[in-house]
């Protein structure tokens, strides 16, 4: 049998992230052969993942962060069936390499990241190799991202929520962009500005205004004045530009952006939570 060092060991479990015993037995099994020991533990993930393929997958991490220049952010879901693992070191050290990988080579979607080569297979392959790793299903379910002259990203704290803004100006005080990107987080609103509102969102707002007012005893012929009304409160408290900014309920996002600069505006914005 071949002798097996802890640096043998150390250096598997680099690269494969599995667990100490886990990479001591892979390097038996292989004679010492580190190519063949990272391939064991590769199957042994597949196999663990065909196990586990009908288990829900509702727990994980929501990360997202910006390329240095900090004109392009990316945010990814890697889901998790427990609390427990979306809270372990190397879970979330997986989501960041991934998150890494995604900003160094600009993937177009989803099918496209999990193709992006990491640590020697593909991002895919290697969720699906921690998979056997930890026993349970991991899934990397959602990525999008935000181009502009200035992205900002934010983290809620725990990883469970995260928004990217992008902004038309770059170079100003970098809590302004902060600001704007907590208040997506806090206040979830459906676009930038009520322009941006989808028209079957409109459409079922002023349904849902008329019928309240049909159900108060309103008159038919007041039910449309009455259903615009409400759909006016409905773009000041759900697109972001007409929300009362939450550190000052004064003004709205959109004065708060022209307060620190007239030129200033906000392109487009992404949110993701898991169930908080």
């Amino acid at each position: 049998m071949a002798t097996i060092s802890a640096a043998d060991v150390a250096k598997l479990r680099r690269v494969t992230l599995a667990g100490m015993m886990d990479c001591k037995k892979a390097l038996e099994e292989s004679g010492g052969n580190f190519e063949k020991a990272i391939e064991i533990i590769r199957k042994k993930g597949q196999a663990v993942a065909n196990k586990r393929a009908d288990k829900e997958a509702s727990e994980g991490v929501v990360l997202s962060k910006v390329t240095p220049n900090g004109k392009l952010g990316m945010m990814i879901v890697l889901n998790s069936e427990t609390d427990f693992v979306a809270k372990n070191a190397d879970f979330i050290g997986l989501a960041n390499k991934i998150l890494d990988a995604a900003l160094a080579k600009n993937p177009s979607d989803l099918e496209a990241l999990k193709s992006l080569p990491l640590d020697g297979t593909k991002v895919g392959d290697k969720v699906i190799e921690y998979i056997g790793i930890i026993g349970e299903k991991l899934q990397l379910s959602y990525f999008e991202k935000v181009e502009a002259a200035h992205v900002q990203a934010y983290i809620h704290p725990g990883n469970r929520l995260s928004t990217l803004v992008g902004f038309t100006k770059a170079g100003l005080n970098v809590q302004v962009y902060k600001d704007v990107a907590m208040q997506v987080a806090a206040m979830n609103p459906v676009s930038v500005d009520k322009d941006d509102v989808p028209p079957a969102i409109i459409t079922q707002e002023l349904e849902i205004g008329k019928e309240q007012a049909r159900r108060d005893g309103k008159p038919e012929e007041m039910l449309e004045k009455i259903a615009q009304g409400k759909l006016g409160k409905f773009f000041k408290e759900s697109t972001l530009l007409n929300q009362e900014f939450i550190k000052d309920k004064k003004v709205t996002i959109g004065q708060y952006l022209k307060s620190a600069d007239k030129d200033l505006k906000v392109t487009a914005f992404k949110r993701f939570t898991l169930n908080l």
